[in-house]
């Protein structure tokens, strides 16, 4: 595939995602910090649909090979490491990368000044440690590019199936509670 057309292809996708996650709220603050507090499902209704049709998407086109992936290695501490930060950042200021993204395209000044700034200023921190943390600290828990399915020894469609229902069983559970 050429790659000006991948390009382009993204940024339709992400387009559409933003406008997505406008229209569901998930960039207002409200909402999210309703999620935070455990008042409002709304994001987390969001993103596990997100998940949902996005497990099965690529799945489908793997199997019908559009797609090849290429899951990346990692580590216990990328992961934890990786969470805390991205917590304190969403606890702080009431948005992740995503809903910055989408609130600053709807004009809220707090996303643009705060969240905006709080990005450049995180990954700049963190391109600068990278070089002192890649070989130490990122190293510790190293599992690899496994998978679920290869780590249970099964097909894909062997996982996806029943963690489809768990998950449509979850939305459907969050949507009858109304949270």
């Amino acid at each position: 595939m050429d790659r000006k057309y991948q390009l382009v292809q993204g940024l339709l996708f992400g387009i559409l995602f933003g406008f997505l996650l406008q229209k569901g709220g998930a960039t207002r603050y409200d909402v999210i910090i309703g999620q935070l507090l455990l008042d409002d499902f709304t994001v987390v209704k969001i993103m596990l649909s997100a998940v949902l049709t996005g497990m099965i998407g690529v799945h489908c086109m793997k199997r019908l090979g559009w797609v090849k992936l290429n899951p990346k290695s990692g580590s216990w501490s990328q992961n934890v490491l990786g969470g805390l930060v991205f917590g304190a950042g969403f606890a702080l200021l009431g948005y992740c990368p995503g809903t910055i993204a989408g609130a600053i395209g709807n004009g809220f000044l707090d996303a643009l000044a705060g969240g905006l700034t709080g990005i450049l200023l995180g990954s700049g921190i963190f391109a600068a440690l990278y070089p002192r943390l890649k070989d130490g600290i990122l190293k510790w828990g190293y599992y690899g590019d496994v998978t679920l399915p290869r780590l249970l020894k099964v097909g894909d469609w062997t996982v996806i199936v029943p963690l489809s229902v768990l998950l449509g069983l979850m939305l459907l559970l969050l949507e009858r509670a109304g949270i």
